[in-house]
């Protein structure tokens, strides 16, 4: 329903039309098993005035004989219709609702808690601009909640909102709100969440949902309402990338043929030179059509006609976009699956897979991982089970023209629908890294050719030895930024050269203002630069020589793929454990400031994990030793270790 108004009375086109130019917003409230979802949403409504009098009185009454308040009023009952939702007192599917405020029009997803609907979930935020995860103040972060905020990450959903709710069970504790904040941060580092709020609120008593309670003078924020009223979510959409997928071909005469479809990103105008896929063929648009007439632009996601300047040959399942702008177009993709069938998924079985207006058959070729999401960790599977999460390799039998999911929701997801039932049982987003044939890993190869070209040299290793007098070794000092790793390093590789060693050292970051130029920061951008730097440790030591290398080498799975592809009888770990506060006094470019500003995404110990080393050769604290002092233990370690004497 809508919000009241006096232009309902006084000019009712007016007010229609005021109406239809408001703001879209979709959300959805989702979290562990009675942290108060639905409660939330029909507390938004009854307080901001959205629920009809027959629907109250309704209610009013159904609370008495299923609600679980007591007999008082129970908002929860607004969106759990189902008979066996009000019996268990719980979410089984995912309830909308449609509501709009002076400044904003809103639908709700109401989605379930328990784990067995996580597939549910995953349906109602394939949509969602936000995302409001509740969490029980008495219970703190729990599993569910850990797994619906990956899924929140998975699904692109840039703006969350961490409703901390039943805080009248706490007496309103502001120590109690700061622990679960702390505790969800620290988990959420490791997610992809850039725009992250918390709100301390009681769903059941109204407090901070609409209006701003008195029972909680500590916090200075905004209410939930006016938060979803004013946050920003223009920038969400894609407005650079034209892609159209080719819908219906309108022909009602000789004299017009039309290409419909809905946009899916970007921005189209009359005169703009267009390209249809897959046959490339180049034409101008003529005309920008829809219902109510022809228009000057049009944007995602608006339908329209498009009508064209040349007689191009196009139908259902081509994709119009900018002749300078085009998307992958391939038959091999990687992609995130969750598996929603009771039925598990099985690597070689041909699929049905519906890509934006195509459906092509295909079969995933290989399960690559599946992750855990309550821990995040990644472990090999033989197959996904319902509500599983895994990475996997898709052939299909033509190709599809796609975006990363991450840059484009539209033409970056899919379905995978059962050829026999017709089924549908998995959702799919595309990701950034694919490949023509068979994807492999880059590590394992580089591992494989490494191990074949190990006596290809004319110079034995034993020569080298005994030359040097030294036995060749990779020495990785992985700490947090501000650690004191390189200063370390330098030091140690200035006491091996003045006692005739053959030394040499390789840092992370002059390594990426060379050889990994082109990387960025985040956690597979991380894996190359050690992958690069691994081979060219590799080639250090294969000449004989000591290697110091300095990188932060925040994954621990990273390192092992490090310590195989260096050789394990010539890798050593040092971990170099300096407290994060030392770290932070020691950062002289301010990276941490920007990484608690938001700024720096991805940035280990503050937006994203460090994994500290679980069983290091050595452990060293710059905080309490001094360089010197370190640099001593290190050579100590090679002397140990019988690669020097």
């Amino acid at each position: 329903m809508s919000h009241q108004s006096d232009l309902i009375a006084t000019d009712i086109e007016a007010y229609l039309k005021q109406h239809e130019r408001k703001q879209l917003l979709r959300f959805i409230t989702c979290g562990s098993v009675d942290d108060g979802k639905s409660t939330l949403i029909g507390r938004l409504l009854y307080d901001s005035k959205m629920i009809y009098e027959d629907q109250l009185m309704q209610l009013e009454a159904d609370s008495k004989l299923v609600g679980t308040t007591g007999g008082k009023f129970d908002p929860a009952l607004l969106t759990d219709g189902l008979k066996a939702e009000r019996e268990q007192g719980i979410t089984i599917d995912v309830a909308y609702r449609y509501f709009s405020t002076p400044k904003r029009k809103f639908i709700i997803a109401d989605t379930p808690g328990h784990e067995q609907y996580t597939r549910n979930m995953a349906t109602g935020g394939s949509t969602a601009d936000l995302a409001v995860i509740l969490i029980d103040a008495r219970h703190g972060v729990l599993t569910q909640t850990k797994r619906h905020s990956f899924i929140v990450s998975l699904l692109g959903i840039r703006h969350v909102v961490v409703a901390v709710n039943k805080m009248d069970l706490v007496d309103f504790s502001e120590e109690r709100f700061e622990e679960i904040c702390e505790e969800y941060r620290n988990f959420a580092a490791r997610l992809d969440l850039p725009d992250l709020h918390f709100i301390p609120i009681s769903a059941l008593d109204g407090d901070n949902v609409v209006d701003r309670s008195d029972r909680s003078p500590w916090y200075t924020g905004t209410t939930l309402m006016n938060f979803l009223e004013t946050v920003y979510i223009g920038s969400d959409r894609n407005l650079q990338d034209f892609r159209m997928p080719v819908q219906y071909v309108n022909r009602p005469d000789l004299n017009f043929r039309g290409f419909c479809g809905t946009i899916a990103s970007g921005i189209i105008r009359p005169g703009e030179e267009i390209m249809v896929l897959p046959s490339r063929q180049k034409s101008k648009v003529k005309e920008v059509i829809t219902f109510d007439g022809k228009l000057d632009e049009a944007y995602a996601p608006l339908s329209v006609t498009l009508t064209l300047e040349d007689e191009i040959d196009a139908s259902r399942g081509d994709m119009i976009v900018r002749s300078g702008n085009v998307p992958h177009s391939r038959d091999h993709i990687d992609a995130m699956l969750v598996w929603m069938n009771e039925e598990a998924m099985v690597p070689g079985k041909t699929y049905l897979f519906k890509h934006t207006t195509q459906t092509l058959p295909g079969t995933i070729d290989t399960l690559r991982y599946r992750v855990d999401v309550n821990t995040l960790h990644r472990s090999p599977a033989p197959q996904l089970e319902l509500n599983e999460i895994g990475r996997v390799s898709i052939s299909l039998s033509a190709p599809v023209h796609f975006d990363a999911y991450r840059r484009n929701r539209s033409t970056g997801a899919f379905i995978v629908i059962d050829r026999i039932t017709n089924a549908t049982v998995a959702a799919g987003m595309i990701l950034d890294k694919s490949g023509d044939g068979e994807v492999r890993s880059v590590w394992d190869d580089d591992i494989a050719a490494t191990e074949d070209e190990a006596d290809l040299s004319a110079v034995s290793g034993d020569e080298r030895a005994a030359r040097f007098g030294q036995k060749p070794v990779t020495v990785l000092l992985t700490g947090l930024t501000g650690s004191g790793k390189t200063v370390i390093g330098h030091a140690v590789e200035r006491k091996l050269f003045e006692s005739g060693r053959a030394v040499a050292m390789i840092d992370g970051e002059a390594v990426r203002r060379g050889l990994s130029r082109d990387l960025g920061y985040t956690a597979d951008d991380r894996s190359e630069n050690l992958r690069r730097s691994a081979h060219l440790a590799h080639t250090v030591n294969d000449a004989g020589l000591i290697c110091i290398a300095s990188f932060v080498a925040p994954s621990e799975e990273v390192r092992q793929k490090v310590r195989k592809l260096v050789g394990e009888k010539r890798f050593l770990v040092v971990h170099v454990a300096t407290p994060i506060e030392v770290c932070r006094n020691q950062d002289t470019k301010g990276q941490y400031a920007r990484a608690d500003a938001g700024e720096l995404r991805n940035f280990p110990g503050v937006t994203a994990s460090y994994e500290a080393p679980p069983d290091p050769d050595l452990v060293l604290d710059a905080a309490e030793q001094s360089i010197d002092q370190c640099a001593d233990a290190v050579v100590e370690l090679l002397k140990s270790k019988g690669i020097i004497k």
